[in-house]
């Protein structure tokens, strides 16, 4: 009998156990005041009521527009910002009552513009090595042993450590911010938007090297990004963000083969299809502008731009995140039946 690979095992293991994270009705409001002393008139809200659980070893990805609370649900799931309301779990244990020192060992971040998290002062030995040097896992010679070892993982080379960050390319930048994430060999990295300001070939090769990574160490991912194509090669489940709300979330091959909700629709119709393609996709391009988060719309919060709001109904009731086959879950009054097409709009 052959033996199943760790990948195969892993996966299986990973249907089945306690998520690694547990978020339920998550909320970020931010206070708006006309002035600092005057009081809050109203709140924007970013993130208002997000359900999600992420097993061990997987990546989740998270698209939407600007502005549709990605960022912000990021910073809440690293305990950078306190919640409004809900409750965020890590490991079975609530984020606040988890040691700050513990919890910045166990998660870490990858920002989208890498140089402008690192000091131009300090050389590469120092970015990479400063973590192990505050926690006191490394100093001296074994904190440039350390150091040279997590070059040569994200592909860089051991001499690279005596530069400074001016003199590396934007991938190669990525490339240290992740071994950065990585020298406390944490558990859970949230990267957001690490590629967006790559170029197309370097960007595959970062999303290579996170892939390869993540097999070698088990890690979990989340992968926040505006590009469907980037989500679409990484991600083993996608959520869609309108409004500070998850609107579906799917299995990523399930999600872009059936779209179930009209916003994802529109936004699998906006990626570029090569020239030469037979089968050429309808572009559905939505009227009407993103409503503000200070003053949302009643009922469904994208009922003011569907091709297929039904009056009386979606513009009044706020549909649940339901679950419409097997892991799909949609927050739509009328999804659209896997396979089916919306109507498309005109300018």
């Amino acid at each position: 009998m052959s033996e199943e690979s760790p990948e195969v095992v892993l996966k299986k293991e990973t249907k089945n156990s306690v998520p690694l994270i547990k978020i339920r009705n998550a909320r970020k409001w931010f206070p708006i005041k006309a002035g600092l002393f005057s009081p809050v008139s109203a709140h924007v809200r970013a993130v208002d009521g997000v359900d999600l659980d992420i097993q061990r070893g997987e990546t989740v990805g998270i698209v939407g527009e600007s502005g549709c609370g990605k960022t912000t649900l990021g910073r809440l799931v690293m305990g950078l910002i306190p919640m409004t309301e809900g409750t965020i779990q890590f490991g079975g244990k609530d984020i606040g009552e988890i040691n700050r020192k513990e919890l910045r060992r166990r998660l870490q971040i990858v920002f989208q513009d890498p140089g402008g998290s690192m000091n131009p002062r300090m050389s590469v030995r120092s970015i990479i090595g400063e973590p192990l040097l505050v926690n006191g896992l490394a100093d001296g010679a074994e904190l440039t042993k350390n150091v040279a070892e997590l070059l040569s993982i994200v592909g860089l080379q051991p001499n690279h450590m005596t530069r400074f960050p001016h003199e590396f390319s934007g991938g190669q930048k990525q490339r240290i911010a992740l071994a950065r994430a990585l020298s406390l060999d944490p558990e859970f990295i949230l990267l957001d938007e690490p590629t967006s300001a790559l170029d197309v070939s370097v960007q595959a090769q970062v999303l290579n090297l996170l892939d390869s990574i993540q097999k070698e160490r088990g890690l979990t991912f989340i992968f926040i990004t505006h590009s469907l194509n980037v989500v679409n090669h990484i991600s083993d489940r996608v959520a869609v963000m309108y409004l500070g709300k998850i609107v579906e979330i799917a299995e990523t091959d399930d999600l872009f083969a059936n779209p179930a909700h009209p916003y994802t629709h529109a936004l699998l119709s906006a990626i570029p299809q090569p020239s030469l393609d037979e089968t050429k996709k309808e572009r559905i391009v939505l009227s009407g502008d993103v409503p503000s988060p200070a003053n949302p719309p009643s009922g469904c919060s994208f009922h003011t731009r569907c091709p297929i709001a039904v009056a009386g109904k979606c513009d009044v009731d706020e549909p649940e995140l339901q679950t419409i086959i097997g892991g799909h879950k949609v927050a739509c009054h009328f999804p659209v039946e896997a396979g089916g097409s919306l109507p498309v709009l005109n300018d």
